[in-house]
């Protein structure tokens, strides 16, 4: 039996999709529904349900699932027994927010690149819905964003929260000390409307009963901080990655009377029974931005 077979099959299966399988393993549709037709012939049995509307698998082809997961994992197995382990070249799609990718992202990827010195890599930008569709529709092997995935046949695991904070130009905000009074009378600047950070800000003085001013919705960091530098306002950012902009000095956190909810981060990729790659790439990630949070800072809070 051939075991490229038993993937195309497997994938079509766990994305619900001949065409977002074929995009998964690379293949043109049309290769990728050969496949599945010479498994079929093999087997002597129909896997997939052509005459439904909707994706469905028939009654063997739902039964061949589980036969499909457990000789994938002893290919795996076999190899990594072997010696041969992973092929010698290893392809990731990985999508992040800004926040991960203004922190602690670009380290960890030069790190990932030391440990897999054949890694090729395809990296996207994207807000947090747009990743999880993209989890979902399998054309990313991991995302990191605010909310978990919740796409069968995916699994989340939850990274440190990113500490948050108000950040302004030294010269224009040298108080010791801010009230969320103060900032609510501020231009204020944070990320896209409806994403966790902008909503925070405004439960935040909604709790306090304050009315802000002016919330500017900005979809990039570095723009933010730009803006700030300009003194067009005050910008609601995470500590790490304003850490991560060394070349823009003219910044400083503003002490304020109240915490800011941190940004949870959850890194969320499909299971693969023919490798533990992805396992082993997400725990290194769990561990970097672990690491990351501990490290010393260099945009000490209150410093003008």
């Amino acid at each position: 039996m051939n075991l490229r077979f038993v993937e195309a099959f497997y994938w079509v299966a766990a994305l619900k999709s001949i065409s977002r399988a074929a995009e998964k393993l690379f293949l043109t549709q049309s290769a990728m529904s050969s496949r599945i037709a010479k498994l079929e012939e093999e087997l002597g049995v129909l896997l997939l349900d052509r005459n439904d509307k909707q994706f469905k698998l028939t009654t063997a082809g739902t039964r061949f699932l589980v036969h499909a997961n457990k000789l994938l994992e002893l290919q795996r197995d076999a190899k990594a027994e072997m010696g041969s382990g992973e092929s010698a070249a290893i392809s990731l799609r990985i999508g992040a927010i800004e926040s991960v990718l203004h922190s602690w992202l670009i380290p960890w990827l030069e790190q990932l690149r030391l440990d897999h010195p054949s890694l090729e890599l395809d990296l996207t930008v994207e807000t947090t819905p747009i990743l999880n569709e993209q989890i979902q529709r399998g054309t990313l092997d991991l995302a990191f964003a605010v909310l978990p995935s919740s796409a069968d046949g995916v699994r989340n695991k939850e990274l440190t929260p990113m500490e948050m904070a108000f950040v302004g130009h030294p010269e224009r905000h040298p108080k010791v000390k801010y009230l969320l009074d103060d900032l609510a009378s501020m231009d204020l600047l944070t990320f896209q409307k409806g994403s966790q950070p902008n909503l925070t800000l405004l439960d935040l003085f909604r709790q306090h009963r304050l009315q802000a001013k002016k919330v500017h919705a900005i979809s990039s960091i570095s723009a933010m901080v730009q803006l700030v530098q300009g003194g067009f306002g005050v910008a609601l950012l995470p500590v790490a990655a304003v850490e991560r902009l060394t070349g823009f000095t003219s910044l400083r956190i503003l002490p304020c009377e109240v915490t800011v909810q941190s940004l949870p981060i959850h890194a969320s990729y499909r299971t693969n029974p023919s490798s533990n790659l992805l396992e082993t790439v997400v725990q290194s990630a769990l561990m970097f931005a672990e690491g990351a949070r501990n490290a010393p800072k260099k945009l000490m809070k209150g410093k003008p």
